[in-house]
């Protein structure tokens, strides 16, 4: 633990006396998420990653959140998909933006590249003050869940509440999984989905320790037809505050039944039911956005330390290529991004 008059560092789970601050500070806090709280520690996910909490402070108080990893030559709060920063909504946003600014950079040391993603309702103006740039990312589709369900349901495209409709005439129930067998079973799913993709999953043990301690904080929805558990979906969520749509696997033989549609849509009630302010989709492609809501604008705060500041470069080339491209006839533009992989 390192303390500063206005912000700490942790690398572990707090004390009894922080924890109790940190919590009344998530009480003043705009939709709080799970990563905005002391059992970020909890998670098993960062092993080797020496994961960080940076928190603001004022007169005793905690007055702002960010959590992080150490990525290689990279410092990183959160992804351009879920932001994991926030500040109390009682106390002067510039300030408190300074506070984890210096924390930020103080425990970043050398690091090369220093990320941080928020919300853009998170005010981070004063990390301008610091060289860091702001660039606005895609973003994410949020759910106002104080609408209630069913006026949701009714912001779902006709497809998606066809979809929904149809998995309930075929018999396609929705649980949450509740023990060790439901979750293996799950976990062969996953496994399956992964090798399909040529991904690397997460080790058994992980992801039994993620859903198993922090059960407070995180829901597997199951989809099952004929006894059969063809799908599921992670929930991650903070009670009373934000939750994300973490995670999806589903049996592709199975997908005619469109389980993964009605496990959104019964997650969907479930989080209304609980109180939930606002729920992240996790991401804006085509599928999500066919459950309405409104696409969120996510801004990315980077420090590039690297010689020539080469991120930067990188980054302005392809932008400028981009443009490029756009201003070709659509067909030559087609063509020139198929061939470039753009």
């Amino acid at each position: 633990m390192v303390t500063h008059s206005d912000f700490l560092i942790l690398h572990e789970f707090p004390s009894r006396e922080i924890e109790a601050k940190w919590r009344e500070f998530l009480e003043d806090v705009e939709c709080p998420a799970h990563f905005n709280a002391p059992e970020y520690f909890v998670e098993p996910y960062w092993d080797g990653k020496r994961p960080f909490a940076i928190l603001a402070l004022h007169q005793s108080r905690v007055v702002g959140v960010l959590t992080g990893v150490h990525e290689g030559e990279e410092t990183v709060s959160g992804l351009q998909s879920r932001p994991q920063v926030c500040l109390a909504k009682s106390a002067d946003p510039a300030i408190v933006g300074d506070a984890l600014a210096r924390g930020l950079l103080a425990e970043a040391g050398n690091s090369r590249l220093i990320t941080l993603y928020g919300w853009n309702w998170t005010p981070l103006d004063a990390l301008k003050k610091y060289r860091f740039r702001r660039r606005e990312m895609e973003g994410c589709v949020v759910l106002d869940c104080t609408l209630g369900a069913e006026a949701l349901f009714k912001q779902f495209s006709k497809t998606r509440r066809y979809n929904i409709r149809l998995a309930m005439r075929e018999g396609v129930e929705v649980f949450q999984a509740t023990t060790r067998e439901e979750f293996q079973t799950y976990y062969e799913i996953y496994l399956s989905w992964c090798r399909r993709k040529n991904i690397t999953p997460f080790p058994y043990e992980m992801e039994e320790k993620a859903f198993f301690a922090t059960r407070n904080n995180r829901r597997l929805f199951l989809a099952r037809s004929s006894g059969k558990i063809i799908a599921g979906s992670i929930i991650r969520f903070f009670p009373g505050g934000l939750s994300e749509y973490a995670r999806n696997n589903s049996l592709p033989e199975f997908l005619r039944l469109n389980p993964n549609d009605l496990i959104q849509w019964r997650a969907i009630e479930w989080l209304c039911q609980q109180g939930i302010q606002r729920h992240s989709m996790g991401g804006a492609h085509a599928f999500l956005q066919k459950f309405g809501g409104v696409m969120t604008p996510i801004y990315r705060y980077r420090l590039d330390r690297t010689l020539l500041r080469r991120h930067d470069l990188r980054e302005a080339l392809r932008d400028r290529g981009r443009a490029t491209l756009k201003k070709l006839p659509a067909p030559v533009e087609k063509a020139a991004r198929r061939f470039l992989g753009a």
